[in-house]
């Protein structure tokens, strides 16, 4: 299916992004990078800044059938580079610890096997996210005219997943991935002399019983359907001003649930709450939520068919029972489409998403490839 030679160039266009990595929002030169190798691959067209420095190749059959989106994102963690291999990142405190320079290049392999073997029926729409680690890019995408007139009826993504046998394909329906979202909480009261705490509004009580009432609502259990975690993740109460006592305190928690439905409902008791909290201790009160990732909602039939791929492909498919507890944007698509999100084995000696010494293995590359290839043979009639 791939030949060495295009194998060893996009292995090496992993490796050149891996040098150059940009944060969310800011992947203007990897939208470049994606830009010019795509136009070797001559899709039907290409669109261009989409939600931000997103791209869409559009590889057209110019005949009716389903619409076909594979995603991939592309941007990088604000994390320092600790390995030394000659590829490593260029740019101080940052760096690809998540793999999105080897998810976009599976989907550059994906437009090659396109250019080679295009559609025969309907349109593959092969989508290059901006913004996935702060759970913005899809949003933006989504909200972008040039995205909605594409009209989407399918929609497919994956993650390489550390702890898992290489290349092994690992599937779910329904939730693959929890709800996931990021709250912050102002308390403002009143500063004072510390000598005199009755003339002020200290809110450290408020900021004490909020964290302890985080650990009641949380269970921890992945086998409840009512599984919940709130965690506390950042606290600001004063400063190192021993004569005064504060008036302000920042709170910070991220809530994950594994459905929309419970996601909204512990929000909801989350909102009694702090309305009741604040009128206890005579404080005003502002909360927002940031960060938001809706859970990864597995359609059946497209599980049933990336299973199927995974077969025909001879790789190894395991099925989890219970979603991962990390958040992924490419929920926001399959609460929207039909469609769903998979993961394929990183191995399981690779270090962890996210941690410093992690580095996507270029091995995958062709495996990610060769997945979304055979659902375009399956939707859109590939040779």
């Amino acid at each position: 299916m791939f030949e060495a030679r295009e194998i060893k160039n996009l292995t090496k266009f992993r490796k050149e992004l891996h040098a150059h990595p940009e944060l969310s929002g800011e992947e203007k030169e990897t939208s470049k990078r994606v830009l010019a190798f795509l136009e070797k691959c001559k899709p039907s067209h290409i669109i261009s800044s989409i939600g931000g420095y997103g791209v869409v190749a559009v590889f057209d059959s110019g005949i009716k059938g389903p619409n076909v989106l594979f995603r991939g994102d592309m941007d990088a963690l604000p994390i320092e580079e600790i390995n030394d291999f000659d590829y490593r990142s260029k740019t101080k405190g940052v760096s690809h610890k998540c793999g999105h320079d080897g998810h976009t290049t599976m989907l550059l392999g994906l437009a090659k096997l396109l250019s080679k073997n295009p559609p025969k029926e309907g349109k593959a729409l092969v989508l290059f996210q901006p913004a996935e680690e702060i759970g913005a890019g899809a949003a933006a995408v989504l909200r972008d005219e040039n995205f909605i007139s594409l009209k989407p009826d399918w929609v497919f993504g994956l993650h390489n997943l550390p702890g898992y046998p290489l290349h092994e394909v690992v599937v779910k329906e329904d939730s693959f991935t929890a709800s996931v979202t990021s709250i912050v909480i102002d308390f403002h009261g009143k500063t004072t002399h510390a000598a005199e705490p009755e003339n002020g509004i200290n809110p450290a009580m408020a900021v004490s019983e909020l964290v302890l009432q985080a650990s009641l609502w949380s269970n921890n259990l992945p086998e409840r359907d009512d599984f919940a975690v709130v965690t506390p993740i950042h606290i600001e109460l004063g400063s190192k001003a021993y004569g005064t006592s504060p008036g302000e305190a920042t709170v910070g928690f991220t809530i994950r649930t594994w459905t929309e439905t419970e996601m909204k409902k512990l929000q909801e008791k989350m909102e009694v709450y702090l309305v009741a909290l604040a009128k206890k201790y005579r404080l005003k009160l502002k909360y927002k939520y940031t960060e938001d990732f809706k859970a990864n909602d597995n359609n059946a039939e497209a599980v049933e068919n990336i299973t199927t791929a995974a077969k025909n492909l001879k790789f190894k498919v395991t099925e989890r029972k219970s979603p991962f507890k990390w958040g992924e944007d490419f929920g926001l698509f399959t609460q929207q489409y039909k469609g769903a999100f998979f993961g394929i084995g990183a191995g399981e000696d690779c270090p962890a998403l996210h941690n410093p010494e992690y580095d996507f293995p270029d091995e995958l590359i062709p495996t990610g490839s060769k997945m979304f290839y055979e659902l375009c043979k399956n939707y859109l009639a590939c040779p």
